[in-house]
């Protein structure tokens, strides 16, 4: 398979993502916390758990906050971490 070649633009796009993909991923975290206090069934409920625990992962969250979180499966918790999260990102840029 041929190496996939970028013109220059197609390159910056990708690296503007790359260099953001902590802010996308509060922002997925923050959204999955809305949805899961609206989240009225127990098989939607799973499947948001499913996608925090994925967006935590690529947030590089530490494993035992991950396990923490997830094995107490709390709304309130979860929103109270991404919170300090993002208050922690800000102050870095």
């Amino acid at each position: 398979m041929a190496k996939q070649e970028y013109t220059a633009y197609q390159q910056g796009i990708i690296s503007n993502y790359y260099n953001q993909l902590d802010t996308i991923m509060l922002t997925k975290l923050q959204e999955l916390v809305s949805e899961l206090y609206m989240a009225d069934t127990d098989a939607k409920k799973k499947r948001l758990w499913d996608r925090v625990q994925k967006a935590m992962v690529k947030l590089k969250v530490p494993p035992t906050v991950v396990e923490h979180i997830m094995a107490n499966r709390d709304v309130q918790i979860l929103a109270k971490n991404v919170q300090e999260w993002y208050l922690q990102s800000t102050r870095k840029k």
